[in-house]
Order: structure tokens, then C-alpha cells, then sequence
């Protein structure tokens, strides 16, 4: 069995007692208090099912487990106490999602039976997790082939938009950092139901009819929608919905939230995505960014002070021209691909993949790309 268990007790005979009881049972390590457990838990102890006492000086037991929670929530979390009172009961399943809840003098047979049943949730709980991560990274994948593919330019800008995110995410110190860098990455989604001249129109800043502002303006609920079949993908969802939403309320979704009560994923998505239009449409990243302050009301004015210091003036990046048969996955393009027709096949900041090197290859078979391709060095 290599599940790791570990017990915390403020007292040493009581950890002695399990380790006499349990260890030819359990893969078992002992704890004296809170502070020692998380000590063991923070250098890396990675353990199935945590035990823990509830009346001990310092970190209690509550205390322990509501942190276990947050921090290692795949752990089953189990409460011994000689405290039975209700409330203490209910706080403790409330409050740290007890598994079980056992009391003082607890049988050795009843612990035994109650940490093989945790084991096996933890089993469970572990086999969900992959199952859905498997789940996840192939529907991700499906996508962003997809989206490379139908729209490209819209695929290169999400790939800029992510890799902005990450380092603004990163310095802020947000959670969740993986659905940020996805919802940067998918937020064009829905333009892949644009017809292409609209979308052209759009990403240009032309006039466009009525309908199709409409159009444009339900992008971000059409890419939300498709991302909810998605499982786990709720929060990426979110942002994605709301990232054309003004600080102050105005702005799609027409209704409510508006201020710290839109996702900061998506006030910060709101602050890339028109920084890089703005950019996109010929201004430098300092004109860019004080036109934006400008705008009254539009961007969360801490996150986007933070977009300011993080990204600076936008230094450019060493770059290297080289043939097309020598391009390879992995690559980001610094300049658009274009046929010797003029055609654009990709849009500069894209970073290459298999599937889009595939698009490449049958381009230049019908009609030849003009070289030398100019990607990152």
C-alpha cells in the first residue's frame, strides 16, 4: 500500500498508540500538533488521509484541516476528538469537509475500517481528477486546433494574450493562473462564427452595420456557452463572458456585476485585450496605455497599473529569419506569413504547431511563401 497516512496529536503517546495499532496496516507518519504537520506537509509529504486531533495548543485541529483543505484538497481529512459536541461537529464538517468525524476513545478496529474507507475516497477522488484531466487537456487541445485553424490571427493574438496574462497573473500572486492563461488563450473563441469579412472589419476598427455589432458583441457569450460543456471549465467560462465588461458596470453583459464584483480574471483579460488592439491599430504600447487611462470608468485602475509595470514600454524581442523548411513547432512568428500572392496565412504571434505547420506545408505545395520567416530567436 503506498497511500501515505498521517496522524497529528499534540500528545506523543497517543501517536505512539496509532503507530502501534495501525503500522502493519498503513503506510503511517505521526505529527506532534499543527504547526509540525504543515511543516511535513509544505516540504513536499504528500499524503492520501490526514488525522488530526482537534483540541491542541496553537493550530487546532479545525484549524489544520480547514487549511488542508485549501492547500492539498485531494487529502482526506478525518477528525478524532474526546470533544462530541455538536457544534464542534458540525463546524468541523462545515468548515474543513470532514470525511469522518470519530470520538475519543475511538476502538482500533473502528479506525482501522474508518482510514482503509478514507483511503478509498482519496482513491476515488484521485481517478475523478485524472479522468477529468484527461478530459480537459483533450478538449483544450480540440479547440485551439480548431481555433488555429478557422481563425488564426485570433489564435496568435490569444497566444500573445497568455503569455501577458501569466506574467501579470504571476506578479499579482492570483489563483488559479492555469484558467487565466486559458481564458486569455480562447477568448476569440466565438469568432469563429463571424463571417470573415466582419471579423476583419472588427479587428480593424471599421464601421460595421448594426447587425453585425450585434454580431461582434455576443463573441465573448458564444466562446462562454461552448466552453460550458467543457468540464472544469466554469471559470474560464466566466471570463471569457465578461471580458468586454467595464469596470463600471457599462459595457456586455448588459446587467450586473460591474466593479470587484466582475471576475478579476476578466477585468485583467479586459486590460490585454485592448491594450492589444490599440497596439494592434498602430500605437506604441506607451500611447496605448495612456489613452486607456483616459477612458474613465472602463478598466479596474489597479490591475491596469499592474499591466503598466509588468509589461513596461513592450521591449522587442531578438529575432531570426529563417527558410520555411527549417521552421518547427514551438516557434513564434514575428512577422505574418504571407503567400508570393500576398496572401495572409498567419498572423505574426503565432507560435507554431504541429497542426498549423500542416496548414503552412499545404500553402506553400499550391502557391509558395515568401522567405525568409521571421520567428523569435
Amino acid at each position: 500500500m503506498t497511500e501515505k497516512i498521517l496522524c497529528v496529536d499534540d500528545e506523543a503517546n497517543v501517536l505512539a498508540g496509532f503507530q502501534r495499532s495501525l503500522r502493519k496496516q498503513f503506510q503511517l507518519e505521526t505529527a506532534q500538533g499543527g504547526e509540525a504537520a504543515l511543516a511535513m506537509l509544505e516540504k513536499g509529504g504528500a499524503f492520501a488521509v490526514i488525522v488530526s486531533d482537534m483540541r491542541m495548543p496553537g493550530l487546532n485541529g479545525l484549524q489544520l484541516l480547514q487549511r488542508v483543505k485549501q492547500r492539498w484538497p485531494d487529502a482526506v481529512r478525518v477528525m478524532l476528538t474526546g470533544n462530541a459536541d455538536q457544534q464542534t461537529a458540525m463546524d468541523a464538517v462545515n468548515e474543513g469537509s470532514i470525511f469522518r468525524f470519530l470520538t475519543k476513545p475511538c476502538p482500533p478496529e473502528r479506525l482501522a475500517a474508518t482510514l482503509t474507507a478514507a483511503l478509498e475516497q482519496h482513491r476515488l477522488i484521485t481517478a475523478e481528477r485524472e479522468l477529468l484531466e484527461n478530459t480537459l487537456n483533450g478538449s483544450v487541445r480540440a479547440l485551439t486546433d480548431i481555433l488555429s485553424l478557422l481563425a488564426p490571427e485570433t489564435f496568435g493574438r490569444g497566444q500573445q494574450l497568455r503569455e501577458q496574462m501569466r506574467a501579470v497573473a504571476e506578479s499579482l500572486k492570483l489563483p488559479e493562473v492555469w484558467a487565466l492563461e486559458l481564458a486569455a488563450m480562447l477568448h476569440g473563441l466565438g469568432q469563429v462564427t463571424l463571417p470573415a469579412e466582419v471579423a476583419t472589419r472588427a479587428r480593424l476598427g471599421a464601421a460595421l452595420s448594426a447587425a453585425e455589432e450585434t454580431m461582434v458583441r455576443r463573441v465573448p457569450e458564444v466562446g462562454s456557452n461552448l466552453l460550458l460543456h467543457i468540464p472544469r471549465l466554469e471559470t474560464v467560462a466566466r471570463i471569457v463572458l465578461f471580458q468586454s465588461k467595464h469596470f463600471d458596470g457599462t459595457g456586455f453583459p448588459l446587467d450586473p456585476p460591474g466593479g470587484m464584483e466582475i471576475p478579476a480574471g476578466a477585468r485583467l483579460l479586459k486590460v490585454l485585450v485592448d491594450l492589444a488592439q490599440l497596439e494592434q491599430r498602430g500605437s506604441s504600447r506607451r500611447e496605448a496605455l495612456a489613452l486607456m487611462r483616459e477612458r474613465g470608468g472602463w478598466y479596474d485602475p489597479q490591475l491596469l497599473d499592474a499591466v503598466a509595470a509588468v509589461l513596461g514600454a513592450g521591449a522587442l524581442k531578438p529575432t531570426a529569419g529563417i527558410a520555411f523548411k527549417d521552421l518547427k513547432p514551438g516557434q513564434v512568428l514575428v512577422a505574418d506569413v504571407i503567400t508570393k500572392e500576398g496572401l495572409l496565412i498567419l498572423a505574426a504571434g503565432n507560435r507554431i504547431t504541429p497542426s498549423l505547420l500542416e496548414r503552412l506545408r499545404n500553402f506553400a505545395a499550391l502557391s509558395g511563401v515568401r522567405e525568409p520567416i521571421y520567428v523569435e530567436a
